[in-house]
């Protein structure tokens, strides 16, 4: 088994986002991932893909030597399954989902029903189901919503980052997933003080420049034996202006394949 690295929609962020003066298109994205020699993109939380030619997707992703991944929100059954047609289409093996979605988030107990009559379709397809860890749902929730659904095709998208601002510590969001991690989101992050030293902002930096310790993550995950790929994405803050944002994404994004290149 081996741990690939890929980038994301959200390592090309600012540059795709309605923000953007003139958006890239998911055509240019794939082209650009592929500039850098990178083989996996993860789709994900990109609403447009709902709307695109999936086989010409696909066909763009082959004649570029990429292979995709999706992500998405929610949990229901329905769009879950939307989901896993997606993946179809696009040769994708892994989906990441979230607990959430903008207007409704399941309890454990329903949580647990919805995924258990999801996950079959999952487990005939091949596709693997990795939910997120993030701030607005404690850890051991989604571990325990894993647990008890106990399929294969179900496990853990491990986000160190986000779970910081549920004051949960890094490394203990790492320990309890490393079970069950499936996909890895690769991102470091700071505090910084506020203007005024009143308050702090946790934004993104680059690799290796901030509070991830990403040597003890690799080493409690073991990623390169159980074949769990690292997505690159970023929390680039806002520069003042489009151009220079997007920039400084650009640069984050080479300094990161570096630095994951040089720990293989």
């Amino acid at each position: 088994m081996t741990s690939t690295i890929g980038l994301s929609t959200y390592a090309f962020f600012w540059q795709w986002h309605p923000t953007a003066a003139k958006p890239i298109s998911l055509d240019t994205m794939l082209e650009r991932t592929a500039a850098h020699g990178v083989t996996l993109f993860q789709i994900c939380d990109y609403p447009l893909i709902e709307e695109l030619d999936l086989a010409a997707v696909k066909a763009t992703a082959d004649r570029l030597g990429i292979t995709l991944e999706l992500g998405t929100r929610g949990l229901s059954v329905e769009h879950l399954t939307k989901y896993l047609d997606i993946a179809g289409a696009l040769g994708a093996s892994v989906v990441r989902s979230m607990f959430n979605t903008v207007s409704h988030q399941p309890t454990l107990d329903e949580a647990t029903r919805l995924l258990t009559t999801a996950i079959p379709s999952y487990e005939k397809a091949g596709v693997v189901l990795a939910l997120e860890t993030y701030e607005q749902v404690p850890t051991p929730t989604v571990v325990a919503a894993v647990e008890a659904v106990g399929s294969p095709h179900l496990g853990i998208c491990l986000d160190p980052a986000n779970s910081v601002a549920a004051l949960e510590h890094p490394r203990d969001t790492v320990e309890r997933t490393a079970p069950y991690v499936k996909n890895i989101h690769v991102k470091d992050f700071s505090f910084t003080r506020k203007d005024g030293w009143v308050g702090f902002t946790l934004a993104g930096c680059p690799l290796g420049e901030g509070l991830l310790d990403y040597d003890h993550m690799i080493d409690t995950v073991r990623p390169a034996e159980r074949g769990v790929n690292q997505i690159i994405e970023h929390w680039v803050p806002w520069q003042g202006d489009p151009e220079t944002t997007q920039q400084l994404e650009d640069r984050w994004t080479i300094h990161n394949l570096n630095y994951l290149r040089s720990r293989k």
